[in-house]
């Protein structure tokens, strides 16, 4: 078979960083007309290979060749002259900028005055916001869009570059079902048409659904192809994660102690109304629901991000009174948040801050300086007993991947010594490996008495991990299921969409 098989190759791609090794001569080749998915664990080397071909890195070494040119020193400008586009997994959009300007922000369209052609650009961002499906007028503002609306934007603007790859890093992480399968039906017919695209997703079972061939990566490495329709699921993992991950959630059977959380009729004036429940100690209780069910807002009320307008929030049987963050982590209670990146860590500090940032108070000796000594140790401590992957604590904790961020962020609140541990969908965008982690580590939170509630979209998880279950809808509660018994999938999404109710 000769070159013309494929429309890229990335032969022997090494790429070095100071004292890191994150490529180690891998092969990706994507062949005309195919949707191909690029799978792995977190520091595998999904995004460093997509850098390079995008031109944001340059390898170390090794060739890439694409519609059957070398391409060598490139720019992004260059690499979507010559036909690649990329989909970040974290939209960063001109929020206060118009659609049509996002679109094509740095190769507007000009008059022979030298000015931008506003009814040019109009014209040509309807033209290509159709492609996508999606009927906005081009000169709204983007922070007036959902996220899956931002979503097709990036695609629509991807796409008017006449890319002939397209590049999707984790695009379905923030969307509904209903929204990936508008989205699996334009890349369908993406495809139909001509344009190859690389999907990178944690997400398996969508993998399986939309992708031609499958390339697993592994610590850097390149360990081999697939026709997606010829790779079992455990085959996968496995050459993934390097061994089998038998046990995905590891349930530990706890001794399950007095409700040590009682919530009685809370409400907030937007988001939901009249929620009750208790929390046992040594209990996981779990959270579902569709996205937009107010799941997350229950819990930040209780925690004192948001204010309520009623109802009562009880500890160990004494009514609470929890007017801010500060309040809520003086009574014992910790918050693992769903935007890990956007309000959990502070990229641009290293482990050893992002640790202890919650403690810090507790840090401060008779002296009123702060004890670094006790630092350093508590956090090389957490750090061995959680099991995070870096070189030291002082590594900036922006460079870790989003499974090992995740740990951290688990270690900071422990330092905290809480009673209760909110955790807001504790293993998204997190690889196969690192989730079965977490989930030992949730259920050995539990086996010390600890009241875990952890809210999740993924309902493999909830069912694996919950003792109990309670379903919300539009700011209500549905149910409150006891996993011991017959819970399915289908249950749970009867009683997400309305279907079933027996919490009138």
């Amino acid at each position: 078979m000769g070159q013309s098989e494929y429309l890229l190759e990335m032969l022997d791609i090494t790429k070095e960083f100071p004292g890191v090794k994150a490529l180690k001569g891998v092969t990706l080749q994507i062949r005309p007309h195919e949707i191909h998915a690029l799978v792995g664990e977190n520091g595998a080397g999904k995004s460093t290979i997509s850098k390079c071909l995008m031109g944001i890195y340059t390898p170390t070494s090794g060739k890439i060749i694409f519609d059957g040119e070398e391409r060598t020193n490139y720019t992004i400008k260059e690499a979507m002259a010559f036909g690649v586009s990329m989909i970040h997994q974290e939209l960063s959009p001109v929020r206060d900028r118009s659609i049509m300007s996002n679109m094509f922000l740095g190769r507007e369209p000009m008059t022979k005055y030298g000015t931008i052609d506003w009814k040019k650009m109009v014209e040509e961002a309807k033209k290509w916001l159709k492609q996508v499906e999606l009927e906005v007028d081009p000169r709204t503002r983007m922070a007036d869009l959902s996220v899956a609306q931002m979503q097709m934007v990036e695609i629509a603007r991807a796409i008017s570059t006449n890319a002939k790859l397209i590049i999707m890093d984790e695009p379905t992480s923030a969307l509904t079902e209903r929204e990936v399968e508008q989205l699996f039906k334009i890349m369908r017919k993406l495809r139909s048409e001509g344009t190859s695209m690389v999907y990178i997703s944690h997400k398996l079972d969508e993998i399986y659904k939309i992708t031609d061939r499958i390339s697993v990566f592994r610590d850097g490495e390149y360990i081999g192809t697939e026709d997606s329709d010829k790779l079992p699921l455990d085959r996968m993992i496995q050459m993934m994660v390097g061994r089998e991950v038998k046990d995905m959630f590891p349930k530990v059977q706890c001794k399950i102690g007095e409700p040590f959380l009682e919530v009685e009729d809370l409400s907030h004036s937007k988001f939901f109304k009249n929620v009750s429940f208790d929390v046992r100690r040594g209990e996981i209780f779990g959270i579902a629901g569709l996205v937009g069910a107010g799941r997350t807002e229950v819990i930040e009320t209780i925690f004192g991000i948001l204010g309520k307008s009623g109802g009562v929030v009880k500890l160990a049987g004494k009514e609470v009174n929890i007017r801010n963050s500060r309040d809520a982590i003086k009574s014992g209670m910790a918050l693992l948040t769903e935007e890990r990146r956007h309000n959990g860590i502070f990229p641009i500090l290293d482990i050893r801050f992002n640790t202890t940032v919650a403690n810090l108070q507790g840090y401060i000796n008779k002296f009123g300086l702060i004890d670094k000594k006790k630092i350093k140790e508590d956090t090389d401590e957490y750090i061995r007993m959680i099991g995070v992957k870096t070189p030291s604590a002082t590594q900036l904790i922006q460079y870790l991947s989003g499974g090992n961020q995740q740990k951290v962020l688990v270690a900071r609140w422990l330092l905290t010594q809480p009673e209760i541990i909110f955790l807001d969908e504790p293993t998204r965008g997190i690889d196969v490996g690192a989730k079965s982690e977490i989930h030992k580590l949730i259920g050995k939170l539990a086996s010390q008495g600890k009241c875990v509630v952890m809210i999740s979209s993924e309902l493999p998880e909830i069912m694996g991990m919950s003792d109990r279950i309670m379903v919300m809808r539009e700011g209500e509660v549905t149910g409150i299921l006891d996993n011991t018994t017959n819970v399915s999938q289908e249950m749970l999404m009867e009683y997400a969409s309305g279907v079933r109710n027996d919490y009138q």
